[in-house]
């Protein structure tokens, strides 16, 4: 009778093991496509655009002080 006590059991530990498995590789998945998704944030934005050329030293450092007292609120 020993023996079919400890069969169950190990046969139990075996299919949580399993479950876990199949959970942790969907769950990796899916965090791994919600990473790509990240949105840029207007001063991310802001940065690209200067970095490109498309807007001046002036109109770029007006830009960031504008979008800073919008984060602080003042």
């Amino acid at each position: 009778m020993r023996y079919n006590d400890y069969f169950m059991g190990m046969h139990f530990f075996w299919w949580i093991l399993w479950v876990l498995m199949v959970v942790w590789i969907f769950y990796s998945a899916w965090s791994f496509g919600q990473q790509k998704e990240k949105k840029d944030t207007p001063l991310d934005i802001l940065k690209k655009r200067f970095a490109k050329g498309e807007i001046s030293k002036e109109e770029y450092e007006d830009r960031k002080s504008i979008l800073q007292q919008d984060i602080t609120g003042e």
